[in-house]
């Protein structure tokens, strides 16, 4: 927690924290929601925003992750302004069935996730007509306190092997934001 306080101090305008993490393994889920547990008692007033990797029965290799992602799930409901929900049987399906990879890679869903991160921060990190911050974010998604864990989806996907330029209407862009099969969490 030093290094978050030193952190914060060189910071002109704290907004929040993000952390990325795994409610399945033990560190992800036990130190993981500590340490958000942690910074929320030093820093109250800041948005706390989670990128939370899910367990998914079909993509498992541990007995304990249910136990792990049930135990932590509290925390995240107590501590968390914003949990993005993940996971990696979604992530699969998306590699195997959108982008057509044959063996995908924790890099390649790694590579995914990035892209969510990105697109979901871009209004936090670019200036113009659309800036935004953690706070306003929060505001406009969560209509009631506790209900701030989010399913979150990302398009155009396409596979590398069909990355012709095909401009998109709104309406196709929406419908495939929309799409379960550009979802991150399964449903």
């Amino acid at each position: 927690l030093d290094v978050v306080r030193k952190e914060a101090e060189s910071c002109d305008c704290l907004q929040g924290f993000q952390i990325c993490h795994s409610l399945g393994g033990g560190t992800g889920s036990g130190m993981g929601t500590l340490m958000i547990s942690k910074i929320r008692e030093e820093y109250p007033d800041r948005m706390m925003c989670t990128f939370s990797v899910v367990p998914s029965p079909k993509v498992s290799d541990t007995v304990v992750e249910p136990y792990n992602a049930t135990l932590s799930v509290h925390q995240l409901v107590e501590n968390a302004d914003e949990v993005m929900c993940i996971d990696n049987e979604a992530l699969y399906d998306i590699c195997f069935r959108t982008l057509k990879l044959t063996t995908p890679t924790y890099g390649d869903l790694n590579h995914l996730v990035s892209a969510v991160m990105s697109g979901i921060t871009c209004c936090l990190r670019f200036p113009g007509q659309l800036n935004s911050d953690l706070r306003k974010l929060a505001v406009n998604l969560i209509p009631f306190p506790r209900l701030h864990f989010f399913l979150v989806g990302f398009a155009p996907l396409t596979s590398r092997g069909s990355q012709q330029y095909r401009a998109l209407t709104v309406p196709e862009l929406t419908q495939q934001m929309f799409d379960a099969k550009n979802m991150m969490a399964a449903s």
